[in-house]
């Protein structure tokens, strides 16, 4: 073996050093996979000695807990001041409520205290100013006032609330009448919202204006939290709220200003002609997991709204539905809204899956389509401009969408650049300009837009002269959007025509009709409880009326299965027979 290793190492030095390198780069690459190997064994072990391996016992001097034990009775003295700093114990004018013996978090009605009270505000409170809730618990007999000689600080503890809460003044309050008329119609007309009806900027890009607050409803709420937490070992959602008492450690009980149940329309706003305000104060327990909940539930909210995909009375509609709907009701809305999404979503599918499978334009209107997009475009400005609800806002934006695609699908879309600025051009197909629809497409949308056109007409001088509106540009959306649902009346009409002429209607197709008639339903019952325009809620009935008239046709008319209906289908083509759009399939798209 030696002579072979010698001979190829004379043979030429630079060979040998040549295939070292390779070799020197493996050893390299492999040792540096190793490491990484190890590096990753170490950190799985880790995980999962943290997650998985039996947790060692903690020793319990290393532990704090509660001062106080469940049922001890408690005494409770709340003080309204405007200072934020509070020590005039004394002061008997600012003691408003004073209870004895509440059983600390015991479930049963000795542990609920309510009390109704009128509060009336002082000069500074009506010029901006501020006004505190201050709350003390301390075990029966003993003083909250730490001048008080039996005073003892770890059976003695309190916290501060803001009564008055400083928010901007609603948007609502700049709608006005375009036309300056000044009436007593619209004096009378007021906003069922928290921000007062006074004069308003008409200056938007000007700076909030904020408005002081009141709240009428002071809930207080003990924590039911006995549990033993270790130094460094606190949940980091209940460190915040957690008082520590500095000479053994332990933490006091929590005290939680319930605001969940505040609505924002149930605040009163603050100025000089206030003279007195309503005060409802409650105190009693709260569950672990029922604070944990609402806290949870309010910073889901906050991010929601943080990100944009929650308006700000969202989430206080969404409350109201919890606080004063039917349980029953609330139940099938949501059932309804989960098969609304899930039915919307196959509308725009199968609509989708129509249009990019179609090779021809028989039995098709492609003015409906251009059209239909000017319309979806217009009706989502239109919600756009009313703050509607962000669920109606994203279905009618996909329709903008879907509507913009199909015109690319249904015409010829050419770009003229003969003149200085490039136009758009539609030119018909061929299979369309020669489709005898086409005729009475033509009759129906000629004599309807006659009447509904001068109903526009008639109900945009109306809403100019008896109706407020932020802006002109908020008052032409208005008459356009009225104007595109009453012509999507229109677009609804000629198949109906249609097949009154021809005395006969096309076999039906189930699977678009049925989601569009599911669809309709919901959309009935989403009407009466989601926030939406009035015009949008009419439109909604207004389908229920279309589709009981194409029903009873079908009902009347013989079903001729060789003509296309308005979608482009034969009735034969659900039974494998050969149909006049199924001829033409394999031909180019003219």
């Amino acid at each position: 073996m030696a002579p072979p290793a010698a001979a190829g190492g004379g043979g030429g030095g630079g060979g040998g050093e040549e295939g070292q390198q390779p070799r020197q780069q493996q050893q390299q690459n492999g040792f540096g996979q190793t490491i990484t190997g190890i590096i990753r064994i170490a950190v799985f072990w880790y995980f999962a000695s943290k997650f998985f391996s039996p947790k060692k016992p903690t020793d319990p001097s290393n532990l704090i807990s509660n001062l106080f034990q469940k049922g001890e009775p408690l005494d409770m003295w709340l003080y309204l001041s405007e200072h934020e700093k509070f020590n005039d114990f004394g002061n008997e004018a600012s003691l408003v409520w004073h209870e004895t013996n509440i059983p600390y978090v015991t479930w049963g009605p000795e542990s609920t205290r309510t009390l109704s009270l009128k509060y009336y505000p002082s000069q500074a409170l009506k010029n901006n100013g501020s006004l505190y809730a201050h709350v003390f618990f301390a075990r029966s007999g003993y003083p909250p006032d730490p001048n008080d000689p039996e005073f003892q600080p770890q059976a003695t503890f309190g916290r501060t609330y803001s009564v008055v809460a400083y928010l901007p003044k609603s948007r609502s309050d700049k709608r006005k009448s375009l036309l300056g008329n000044t009436k007593e119609g619209e004096a009378v007309e007021s906003v069922a919202m928290v921000a007062d009806d006074a004069e308003t900027d008409s200056k938007d890009d000007g700076p909030d204006e904020w408005i002081a607050y009141w709240k009428p409803n002071i809930t207080i709420n003990l924590v039911e939290d006995f549990t033993r937490y270790g130094h460094n070992a606190v949940p980091p959602n209940i460190a915040p709220y957690l008082n520590i008492e500095p000479s053994t450690g332990n933490y006091y009980p929590t005290i939680f200003f319930n605001e969940f149940w505040l609505l924002r329309d149930k605040l009163i706003a603050i100025n000089e002609s206030v003279t007195e305000l309503p005060l409802n104060l409650e105190v009693g327990p709260i569950s672990m997991m029922k604070w944990q909940l609402f806290l949870q539930i309010d910073q889901s909210f906050q991010i929601h709204r943080s990100y944009g995909s929650m308006l700000e009375g969202e989430a206080d509609e969404l409350k109201r539905v919890f606080l004063e709907g039917n349980p029953y009701l609330l139940v099938i809305t949501m059932v309804v809204s989960l098969l609304h999404s899930v039915f919307d979503f196959l509308a725009f599918k199968n609509d989708i899956q129509f249009w990019n499978k179609n090779k021809s334009m028989e039995g098709l209107s492609a003015k409906s389509v251009v059209v239909s997009f000017l319309c979806q475009l217009v009706v989502f400005l239109y919600l756009l401009d009313n703050e509607t609800s962000w669920m109606i806002l994203a279905s009618s934006g996909i329709g903008v969408c879907i509507e913009f695609w199909k015109i690319g699908k249904a015409m010829h879309i050419e770009i003229d650049r003969s003149g200085r600025i490039p136009m758009l051009r539609f030119r018909d197909r061929d299979s369309y300009a020669s489709n005898k629809t086409k005729e009475y497409d033509d009759i129906a949308m000629k004599y309807l837009s006659y009447v509904l056109f001068f109903l526009v007409a008639c109900f945009s001088v109306y809403s100019l002269m008896y109706e407020r509106h932020k802006s002109w540009y908020s008052w032409i959306l208005s008459s356009l959007t009225s104007c595109v649902y009453m012509f999507g009346f229109i677009m609804m009409c000629p198949q109906l025509f249609i097949n009154y002429k021809l005395k006969s209607v096309a076999h039906l197709p189930w699977r678009q009709m049925t989601y569009k008639f599911l669809n309709t339903i919901i959309d009935d019952l989403f009407a009466f409880v989601i926030k939406m325009p009035t015009l949008h809620r009419l439109s909604v009935f207004r389908d229920d009326l279309i589709f009981l008239i194409y029903l009873y046709q079908r009902w009347v008319y013989p079903v001729d299965k060789k003509r296309i209906n308005e979608f482009g289908f034969g009735g034969e083509d659900e039974h494998g027979q050969t149909s006049a759009i199924a001829d033409q399939d394999d031909k180019k798209t003219n």
